[in-house]
């Protein structure tokens, strides 16, 4: 089976996926990685082992079930596990497509309208709240718990995937597609003999995968060469949808700061905590000292193509994007490319910004429908079906598939995508999460991309907590 895996791999690389990132979009921003961005589906071969036992049938008489989902690779490795659920059962299962720039929208649409198109979304973690208290998800929560399938995924997935209000206990779908970011590196550089002699020379320590963010930055201003034409580390800066939020996530929940206080949702000294000002000094310092030229804007594809055409050492990415990197065919570095979960903070703590999604049910949908989609989850969620959904190239949520040999050894990213699964942090999930994020970008895109700044982090980040603040109060999120 491994050896198919494998096969697998290497054929699903050749074809490049692009991706997602934090999500899709709310009314209030712009829409996920663009659709001309995002790659086009691909067929993905189906393995050749038994397929998963078969599944119960389905109630009222259904024949086929409908989902939408974003136009990426994904979406077509979701499909061929439909395909084997309809050899299993005879129910055809059709993952309708939508590029990313739309998804939002055309879901969105098609929910006010009470529309039955779909059974199911794989809907975007920021979504949950929205969707839940306008009653366009089924609550499943019964289902899951029932069914034991609430202890089968991570527990970090189940809370931002599924669960609304974050610690209720309610859950609206089942962590589908995880992701998270992570970091490639160039495993040449670091173990030339010269560099390693070089930089423990002028840091003291020895040079390997940072264990700490000081260490990363130490590492990237080592690897900081203009006349060479390479630089340290390639970050997110794009202004765009959510992608310097995501960034500097991975940094600020590390030095352990929050986006709000647990309990009573207050911002004000929260957002903008002396350990949110030094996330935020060290992400723009990063940015500043050792970003590739022409990365003001920049997310997932602006970071593989720095590292791609070798001018980063290394570069921070989510673990969707990483099979490029993995092909020869397209990264001419992919044979001494090495991957790696986030450091940790000053304090120890580790955490990642997440990405990725949950499946959901459509509440417009008939009894009988709603009751077959169920019957699908039960059996996408079992282990078997699971650990052929991570062969295929989806990211599994699943406990003992992320921690299975089979799974580590699959791909040379998913042993530090399992380490990040267990760490992972989230935005905001509220109806309101647009107006929040809009608020994030602006005031993160300003402070860190620009050469010269006239404010400080404190500033920028008490700026940012008081505009959250209004509209926290304003929305009733903050009594």
């Amino acid at each position: 089976m491994k050896e198919r895996a494998l096969l697998v791999w290497v054929l699903v690389l050749a074809l490049v996926l692009a991706a997602c990132g934090g999500g899709a979009t709310a009314p209030a921003a712009p829409a996920a990685p663009a659709a001309e961005e995002a790659a086009a589906p691909t067929e993905a071969p189906a393995p050749e082992a038994e397929a998963p036992a078969p599944a119960a049938p389905a109630a009222g008489g259904v024949t086929e079930l409908k989902i939408l989902w974003a136009q990426w690779d994904p979406a077509d490795y979701l499909q061929e596990i439909g395909n084997l659920y309809e050899e299993q059962t005879g129910i055809k299962v059709t993952v309708v497509q939508e590029p990313w720039g739309s998804f939002y929208d055309r879901a969105f649409t098609e929910f006010a309208a009470g529309g039955d198109s779909w059974d199911m979304i794989v809907g975007d973690s920021q979504w949950l709240g929205q969707a839940a208290t306008q009653g366009h998800y089924v609550e499943i929560t019964d289902f899951l718990v029932s069914n034991g399938i609430d202890k089968t995924v991570t527990p970090a997935t189940l809370t931002y995937y599924g669960e609304y209000p974050t610690g209720s206990g309610t859950y609206w779908a089942y962590p589908t597609e995880g992701d998270a970011d992570g970091w490639a590196y160039r495993m040449d550089l670091f173990e030339d003999p010269d560099e390693m002699a070089a930089f423990e020379a002028e840091y003291g320590y020895a040079l390997g995968v940072p264990e700490t963010w000081e260490q990363l930055m130490d590492i990237a201003k080592f690897f900081t060469r203009p006349d060479e034409g390479i630089y340290g580390a390639a970050i997110y800066t794009q202004k765009d949808y959510d992608a310097i939020t995501m960034g500097y996530e991975n940094v600020m929940f590390s030095y352990g700061a929050r986006w709000q206080d647990a309990e009573t949702n207050e911002v004000m000294g929260i957002v903008n905590s002396p350990e949110a000002i030094a996330a935020l000094e060290y992400y723009r310092e990063l940015y500043q000292c050792c970003s590739p030229p022409g990365m003001g804007n920049a997310f997932f594809q602006e970071t593989n193509d720095a590292f791609i055409n070798g001018q980063a050492a290394m570069i921070m990415n989510y673990f969707a994007f990483f099979p490029a990197l993995a092909s020869e065919a397209i990264n001419p570095h992919a044979a001494h490319t090495g991957y790696f979960a986030n450091p940790a903070g000053p304090t120890g703590l580790r955490r990642a910004a997440l990405g990725g999604q949950g499946l959901s049910i459509i509440s417009y949908v008939s009894e009988e429908r709603q009751e077959a989609a169920r019957e699908f989850i039960r059996w996408f969620a079992e282990e078997e079906t699971q650990m052929e959904w991570a062969l295929y190239g989806g990211y599994t949520c699943n406990i003992n598939v992320l921690q299975s040999e089979e799974f580590l050894e699959v791909a040379p990213f998913n042993a530090a995508f399992a380490e990040t699964m267990e760490i992972v942090m989230d935005f905001w999930n509220i109806p309101v999460f647009g107006q929040l994020l809009e608020v994030t970008q602006r005031e993160l895109s300003g402070f860190v991309v620009s050469a010269e700044v006239s404010e400080s982090a404190e500033e920028v980040l008490t700026r940012m907590a008081e505009e959250h603040d209004k509209i926290l109060r304003d929305n009733g999120f903050i009594q």
